[in-house]
């Protein structure tokens, strides 16, 4: 049975493009690795109505797990939690747990740089303010604990925009889960590079390879334009079962594609990751 995750990541940064979305790259391909299929990845504003909209339609379409990141930190423009929490009609509440964890952190702050160590401020309580019913995760190398929902059979995990800081937790607490709910399932791929054959002869070819081989997926990647030399990657990929022999059948239909191209008089490379 296949595994579905969906990723929402959160903050105006990235929708004017001030900032790359490297997180999702990041996560899907750790979760794909592990055989779990990424339906979707969705871009949301630093706003409470459109978090809780996402949400919303996230939710309905029933994936076993969804991964936000951003917006947990203690300033005005972080508002994940609140999001959620409308989203899920639940109230926001000062958690012990997770206060307990920014506690601590900032005490190692303080011990660290050698200053006293005073009262939370109302910013940093914030960080430990979570809608009620969820769980905080610890995070190893910031301040903003994560955050794991369970709700209607999905399992959510809010984590930090920070990427050294989402790896972490997304490393130690989401990928035993993925790993148990994947069970051996693998993922495997490999590439075809191409010269000398344009991507209307290719189409085709492309075509008539996926349809002897359903379970593996191929995508083009040109490099030049339409009527050049230079194609590009072709990149070729499955999923299964190490009884299925994935491998094997990637390589077969690899083999298969390489043939019909190199018929057109195409130059291929294969390099498999």
């Amino acid at each position: 049975m296949t595994v579905d995750m969906e990723i929402v990541c959160i903050g105006n940064e990235l929708l004017i493009g001030k900032v790359v979305n490297t997180n999702a790259s990041w996560m899907g391909k750790r979760a794909t690795s592990l055989g779990v299929a990424v339906k979707r990845i969705t871009v949301v504003a630093d706003n409470i109505e459109e978090m809780a909209t996402a949400f919303h339609e996230v939710l309905a379409r029933k994936p076993r797990f969804v991964v936000t990141t951003g917006g947990l930190g203690p300033t005005f423009d972080d508002k994940t939690l609140e999001g959620i929490a409308k989203a899920l009609n639940r109230n926001l509440a000062v958690n012990q747990e997770a206060l307990d964890m920014v506690k601590a952190k900032y005490a190692k702050y303080a011990k660290t740089r050698n200053i006293p160590e005073g009262e939370l401020t109302p910013a940093q309580v914030k960080m430990a303010t979570l809608p009620e019913g969820t769980m905080p995760l610890v995070n190893p190398v910031g301040t903003a604990p994560g955050v794991r929902v369970d709700v209607d059979g999905a399992v959510l995990f809010v984590l930090p925009g920070v990427p050294r800081e989402m790896e972490a937790i997304f490393e130690a607490s989401l990928m035993p889960l993925l790993r148990s709910a994947t069970g051996d399932v693998g993922f495997f791929e490999l590439s075809l590079y191409v010269d000398n054959l344009m991507e209307s002869v290719l189409a085709p070819l492309i075509d008539n390879v996926m349809h002897e081989n359903p379970l593996v997926y191929i995508k083009s990647h040109p490099k030049g334009r339409e009527g050049t030399p230079n194609m590009g990657e072709l990149h070729l990929s499955t999923s299964g079962l190490p009884s299925e022999n994935p491998q094997e059948r990637l390589k077969k239909a690899a083999v298969q594609l390489s043939v019909l191209m190199e018929k057109t008089g195409a130059k291929v490379v294969r390099s498999e990751t």
